[in-house]
């Protein structure tokens, strides 16, 4: 189900008034009407991986309670790495297999040994990415004695299977949501308010940020050999804000949506293309996903402690995991590559936790210096990003070197008039994510001094941008992560 779609706009009012209306003094059910909530969101898809996310859930529940019960330190090895190797071998099998086979096959026919074997048709699980290092942070943080084990399983599915963000995060850690699910939750209207202002902006960000950067992207990456440079730079740039728009986007909405009903989300994103350097972007971009990376893998290998040998294996380690988290394919490790190449200079110098605090903090505009910081920082985003969204790699290659080699001016697009008024919408939306960067979201403290009617007719006009200034329908990009 689309937060963007019809059966969303019907099915949110409906579970809010019955989780409020309904059973407003009954935590038990509160929970009950969670998880089967959750389970009509994702089974709306394809209910039949619904057994999955039911597996996934039973396994990390008894497991939890058999950490609990023993302090043999062998048996909880076992049963901790039974959770990762369950976890991960259902990730690896639906997200991997035929990618493993592909290279399997291409390596052996190069030494001269073909093989024959078939590929699966396989049907990627939406989201299985989240759901599944979510169960993973619960185990080892029982493992570590971080979190005591529930023994709610009510509470447990409703944490693992929690409808706002099931699909595509924020990655949530056991010991910052679940314990949200044992606490008697009462409406509040302010809080409320806030959920659906967060919401208003998630929107705008998808329907007529993203999906409107997406057509002309997708029309530049397409047919990227009919065009100059300049117009295949456009369509990088275009690319850069639509997968900002698209998944900060889904980020506002499910907290947004999750502040209806009592719940509070980690902070996704922190307007990570006014960073100053690579390091910055890195903490401010899908920070659920950083920090888990950080904390469950990156520490524990070493951080950046040692040699400078071992500070550039770890680091190439967590960003080349991080890029083959998001696909089976060689697009997303070079993408994870090139950016453990622009954080190394950084971390080596011991440069990489310079930039901590919001940029131009309590000043209108950056210094000339902090602006082309940000310049040169967004540009080599830019080139990242084109590895993301290539079809192949020799493609991404072929891209960046006819940007940089065939300059001159770019060639009408179809929707030549359509671009334009993209570009005015992006000048607008970057206006407002920059006054709105020491909030939460853009639009917390945004014209919140304003007067009533004017405030108002604001929010009033990014409803009409929505429902009429919306780009073709497009699925959320992460959904296939």
């Amino acid at each position: 189900m689309l937060f963007n779609s019809l059966d969303f706009a019907i099915f949110l009012p409906i579970v809010f008034i019955i989780y409020w209306f309904v059973f407003p003094n009954n935590l038990k059910l509160q929970n009950l009407i969670i998880v089967f909530a959750s389970y009509i969101f994702y089974g709306w898809w394809d209910w039949r991986f619904l057994s999955l996310i039911l597996f996934s859930t039973v396994i990390d529940y008894l497991i939890g309670r058999t950490l609990d019960q023993t302090d043999h330190t062998g048996k909880r090895k076992f049963l901790l790495w039974c959770s990762i190797l369950i976890n991960l071998g259902f990730l690896g099998f639906f997200k991997y297999y035929n990618f493993f086979l592909d290279n399997f096959i291409t390596a052996f026919s190069f030494l001269g040994m073909p093989i024959n074997a078939n590929s699966l048709n396989i049907i990627l699980p939406v989201g299985i990415s989240f759901y599944t290092f979510q169960t993973l942070s619960y185990t080892i943080d029982v493992y570590k004695k971080k979190l005591e084990p529930t023994k709610d399983f009510i509470a447990f599915t409703a944490f693992v299977s929690f409808f706002p963000q099931l699909v595509a995060g924020p990655i949530e850690r056991a010991v910052h949501l679940l314990p949200q699910f044992y606490k008697k939750r009462r409406f509040e209207y302010a809080l409320a308010v806030d959920g659906m202002r967060q919401i208003l902006w998630g929107l705008f960000k998808k329907v007529v940020i993203a999906d409107n950067c997406a057509e002309i992207a997708n029309q530049i990456f397409n047919n990227s050999d009919q065009y100059s440079g300049s117009t295949l730079a456009l369509g990088a740039i275009f690319f850069t804000f639509q997968i900002y728009g698209d998944f900060s986007g889904y980020s506002d909405i499910a907290i947004g949506v999750s502040r209806l009903f009592g719940f509070d989300l980690m902070k996704n994103f922190a307007f990570p293309y006014f960073s100053r350097d690579i390091a910055e972007f890195w903490r401010r971009w899908h920070i659920s996903l950083s920090t888990w990376f950080r904390d469950y893998l990156y520490i524990p290998l070493g951080g950046s402690r040692g040699s400078n040998s071992m500070k550039i294996r770890n680091t190439f380690i967590i960003f080349i995991v991080s890029g083959f988290w998001h696909g089976a394919n060689w697009t997303f490790i070079v993408w994870g590559a090139l950016n453990a190449i622009y954080f190394l200079p950084l971390l080596i110098t011991k440069n990489n936790r310079n930039h901590i605090d919001i940029v131009a903090h309590s000043k209108p505009l950056p210094s000339l210096k902090e602006l082309s910081m940000m310049l040169i920082t967004f540009g080599l985003t830019v080139i990242a990003w084109i590895f993301f969204r290539a079809e192949n790699v020799s493609h991404a290659i072929q891209y960046i070197f006819d940007m940089f080699h065939h300059p001159g001016s770019y060639i009408l697009l179809s929707s030549y008039w359509k671009y334009k008024t993209i570009l005015a919408l992006l000048t607008i939306f970057i206006f407002i994510e920059w006054k709105g960067r020491t909030g939460e979201y853009a639009l917390e403290k945004f014209g919140l001094e304003w007067k009533r009617p004017i405030k108002w007719a604001f929010y009033y006009l990014i409803l009409f941008a929505i429902f009429y200034g919306s780009g073709k329908q497009q699925e959320f990009i992460y959904f296939q992560f």
